[in-house]
């Protein structure tokens, strides 16, 4: 039994090269045609076994072949940003390089730098609620990794996700204290009035499920700080259900990026990490967004007060 192609196409050519057939009686009982058994025979004589390896059909050259300077620029903005092959492409065009979507990715993936998924992800189609800038606005918190100078800190993250701008404040706890001084920070930065927030069930945003503070007919002994200052000011205080972080998705997301950004850093002290969180807040807000069709959060933000001034 033959291990490999190369045995396969010896096998059925040695009776020929042993004179005990010849090229047409062979040619009638086996699955190969006369003219590729004279081809196989050809290269066996001029280059031994070896030449029976199958070769590469793949074509070394291309009349419309892309540049290799051009090449090197994709993959270098890969290595330096990890962004998908779409995002490039916006960008790359934003630099005055029109390469097609499907002709990075054929790039990326001859340099083996696509992620490579063991399990086929199985895709869904949602319908995209159409919003308006401060419409919803999503918050969570995320751990700091490691430590700075021996403490831990906390990413506070608000995620409009109309625009999917953005703002970051880093904290050295969490608490329902820093929570509504972090909302009150991104109404005074955010350009559009915050009608919703939207946030999940822990303490330091609500206490609808600690139980310590519920009755027995499941209403809240006591509000909690953020829901008053909600209903004060008019927004209202959405919260997903318990267990379901893909409910807060925008900003989930989001923290996906950012764990990019703290893999690739170190900080020295708590201002070196502040300095570094606000530049990579700006980088991304002026990021293209495959949600956002090739825009930024930031050119969002202006189409919709250009619409806005256009509609009076």
């Amino acid at each position: 039994m033959s291990k490999n192609i190369k045995e396969e196409r010896l096998r059925w050519i040695s009776p020929i090269i042993r004179k005990e057939v010849t090229i047409v009686n062979l040619a009638n009982v086996c699955p190969y045609s006369e003219s590729i058994l004279k081809r196989w025979l050809k290269a066996f004589r001029g280059g031994g076994i070896e030449a029976l390896e199958p070769r590469s059909t793949k074509p070394k050259t291309q009349r419309n072949e892309t540049p290799i300077r051009i090449k090197e620029r994709v993959i270098d903005l890969r290595k330096e940003t990890g962004l998908c092959a779409k995002k490039l492409h916006w960008r790359l065009e934003k630099q005055g390089l029109n390469i097609p979507v499907s002709t990075v990715g054929k790039i990326l993936k001859d340099e083996g730098l696509v992620r490579k998924y063991r399990i086929k992800k199985i895709k869904y189609k949602y319908i995209k609620a159409e919003r308006k800038p401060g419409e919803l606005i999503e918050i969570d918190v995320k751990y700091v990794p490691g430590s700075v100078n021996g403490r831990k800190y906390f990413q506070y993250t608000a995620i409009d996700t109309a625009s999917r701008w953005r703002y970051l404040r880093i904290f050295d706890e969490q608490s329902a204290f820093n929570s509504l001084e972090f909302l009150k920070d991104v109404i005074n930065r955010f350009k559009y009035k915050i009608t919703g927030v939207k946030t999940d069930n822990h303490s330091i945003f609500t206490n609808y499920y600690v139980g310590c503070n519920k009755r027995s007919d499941m209403t809240v002994k006591t509000i909690h700080p953020l829901d008053v200052f909600c209903f004060e000011n008019g927004m209202v205080h959405y919260l997903i259900d318990p267990g379901r972080p893909a409910q807060n998705g925008c900003v989930e997301r989001s923290h996906r990026e950012d764990q990019r950004f703290y893999d690739r850093n170190i900080f020295r002290n708590i201002q070196d990490l502040d300095r570094k969180i606000r530049n990579w807040n700006e980088d991304y807000n002026n990021l293209e967004h495959c949600s956002l069709n090739g825009k930024t959060p930031a050119e969002m933000l202006e189409l919709f007060h250009l619409e806005s001034v256009r509609r009076g």
